[in-house]
């Protein structure tokens, strides 16, 4: 009963509005072209979009980017204070957003989901359906139509969208975008430090080199002028010579003592005077030892010595300061360095939120009167002037 009753009320109505037509517009329209344009193109419009326009399912993903490495503490984020939000990660999110957005994702996905054909299927009405066997940049042109990708600045989260003419489909584009684009953070970042750890390898192997080489001079120095430490050697002369000289002292004592009470040719006086030049010469040759005008003496020896000694020393602990860095650059290339945190998991549409019909069609009805109007004004102005 109630059937028939709308039936009957839809007939009606049909029957008014073809009466309205006839009576009101269609006198308009005869003398107004314009307008008769305007409202052809609107019908159109309003049965594209209410009757012919395809579903499309939207899945929606919210995340953000979190480092993984411990930090005593972080500088003051001013930028975070002014908008209420934080800027730490804002430089990562822009990465992926841009990458998301990329023709290697769009070959990615169609690799993985067959962009194509969903795209251009014919079940999609032919004003929202892609080409047949397009190139990747009309495919790349009609994903980026299809998939909306924006950094909220405010809440420091990635909000994904993606667009499918079935909600399976919709919600397989959007995990995948979350799960490459992972996968392309932890990977930019690791190839970084694979590329350190390579230079630091280098890096260790030559100061290996330079530290054994150092070594083998100090060595061969030792065994080229038979000491093994000339600083010992020279510390042991010094205490020879100050022996000596305490030696020295208390014989010109002795003698002096002598001369007071003896003639100068006793024989203890001569005897002591011999023992006092043997100990000058002594003394003489112990320092000659450790310098002389020539060069080539103890002194000289220990210089060049500690100059060795010190660059064996320096290049041992430069060694360990890239062994060091090579070991941190290790943890840091095996450890995931960058995480994708899911705020909002893609969801799974249960009903098509585009196109939105009603409001096209208005929209559109909209647009074509004020361009009508435009028109029918400036032929006007035109008729104005001409007469």
């Amino acid at each position: 009963m109630k059937h028939e009753i709308f039936e009957l009320q839809f007939t009606d109505l049909t029957a008014r509005s073809s009466r309205w037509v006839k009576r009101d517009i269609w006198p308009l329209t005869k003398s107004n072209p314009i307008l008769a344009a305007a409202i052809i193109l609107s019908l159109l419009a309003a049965v594209y979009w209410l009757f012919i326009a395809s579903d499309r399912y939207v899945s929606e993903a919210h995340v953000i980017i979190q480092r993984t490495e411990l930090t005593g503490g972080s500088a003051t984020d001013f930028a975070g204070i002014l908008t209420g939000g934080s800027t730490a990660n804002r430089g990562d999110q822009l990465i992926l957003r841009d990458y998301l957005r990329s023709v290697d994702m769009v070959k990615k996905l169609d690799v993985d989901l067959n962009l194509r054909d969903h795209f251009s299927s014919g079940s999609i009405d032919p004003l929202s359906r892609m080409e047949s066997n397009p190139s990747i940049e009309k495919l790349h042109e009609y994903y980026l139509s299809r998939v909306s990708i924006e950094y909220d600045d405010y809440a420091g989260v990635m909000i994904i969208k993606a667009e499918g003419f079935d909600p399976q489909t919709a919600q397989a584009i959007t995990k995948t975008l979350v799960r490459e684009g992972e996968r392309f953070m932890n990977e930019m970042a690791h190839s970084l430090a694979r590329d350190q750890v390579n230079f630091l390898e280098a890096q260790v192997s030559q100061m290996a080199a330079r530290a054994m080489n150092a070594r083998r001079a100090v060595l061969a120095y030792q065994n080229r002028n038979g000491l093994v430490s000339p600083e010992a050697t020279t510390e042991t002369i010094s205490a020879i010579v100050a022996k000596l000289e305490a030696q020295r002292t208390e014989l010109q004592t002795k003698l002096s003592a002598l001369q007071s009470y003896l003639v100068s040719d006793h024989p203890n006086i001569v005897e002591t005077e011999q023992q006092i030049d043997a100990v000058n010469r002594q003394i003489d040759e112990e320092r000659a030892k450790l310098t002389s005008p020539n060069g080539k003496t103890l002194n000289s020896k220990l210089e060049e010595f500690q100059r060795l000694e010190m660059q064996a020393q320096f290049t041992q602990d430069v060694y360990k300061t890239a062994l060091t860095a090579l070991e941190k650059g290790r943890v840091e290339e095996t450890r995931q360095i960058k995480k994708i945190s899911v705020v909002q998991a893609p969801s799974m549409p249960e009903h098509a939120e585009k196109p939105r019909r009603i409001y096209n069609s208005i929209l559109y009805v909209i647009v074509a009167m004020l361009i009508a109007g435009m028109a029918h004004l400036l032929l006007a102005i035109v008729k104005d002037h001409r007469d």
